[in-house]
C-alpha cells in the first residue's frame, strides 16, 4: 500500500518546508536588514559570501528534497485521489514548487548572480545594492509565506 509512504513524504515535506520558511523568515526579519545597515561594499561582500556558502550547505539538500517530495506528493494526490486530503496535498505541493522553489530559481538566484558580478567599491554598486535589497526581499517574503503555507497544507493532509 502506498499510503504509509505518502504519509512519510508528507511529514518530511512539512518539516522541510517549515524549516525553509524559518530560514527565509530570518532573512526577511533581520539578516537582510543587518546587511543593509553595513556600508555598501561590506553588505555586498557579506551577501556574496552567503550566496557562495548556502549552495554548499545542508540548506540546498533540504531545498531540493522539499521540491522532490512535493512532486511525489502531487503525483500521489492525483493517482490516489482522496477528496479533501488530495486537495491539501496538491495545495502544499503547488505552493512549495511554484511560489517557493520556482520563485527562488526565477527571481532570487538571478539577483544573486548579478550581485556576484559587482565590485562593491564601484559607483554603480550603491544603486545595484539598493535595488537588490528591495527586489530580493520582495521575493523572499513570497517564498517565506509560500513555504509556511505549504507546510501547513502538508500537515493538514495528514489529519
Amino acid at each position: 500500500m502506498t499510503f504509509p509512504i505518502t504519509n512519510i513524504a508528507l511529514i518530511i515535506a512539512a518539516l522541510s518546508s517549515g524549516l525553509l520558511a524559518g530560514v527565509y523568515f530570518a532573512f526577511s526579519t533581520f539578516v537582510m536588514q543587518s546587511l543593509a545597515r553595513l556600508p555598501v561594499d561590506q553588505g555586498i561582500a557579506a551577501m556574496q559570501s552567503i550566496n557562495v556558502t548556502i549552495v554548499r550547505s545542508p540548506f540546498i539538500v533540504v531545498f531540493m528534497l522539499a521540491a522532490a517530495l512535493s512532486v511525489f506528493i502531487a503525483a500521489m494526490a492525483i493517482v490516489y485521489w482522496r477528496g479533501g486530503v488530495s486537495v491539501m496535498m496538491l495545495a502544499g505541493a503547488a505552493l512549495y514548487i511554484v511560489a517557493s522553489f520556482l520563485s527562488t530559481i526565477v527571481f532570487n538566484v538571478p539577483l544573486n548572480d548579478a550581485l556576484d558580478k559587482v565590485d562593491g567599491h564601484t559607483a554603480e554598486a550603491a544603486q545595484l545594492w539598493t535595488t537588490y535589497l528591495s527586489d530580493w526581499m520582495q521575493w523572499n517574503h513570497v517564498r517565506t509565506v509560500a513555504s509556511l503555507l505549504a507546510a501547513c497544507a502538508f500537515v493538514r493532509a495528514l489529519f
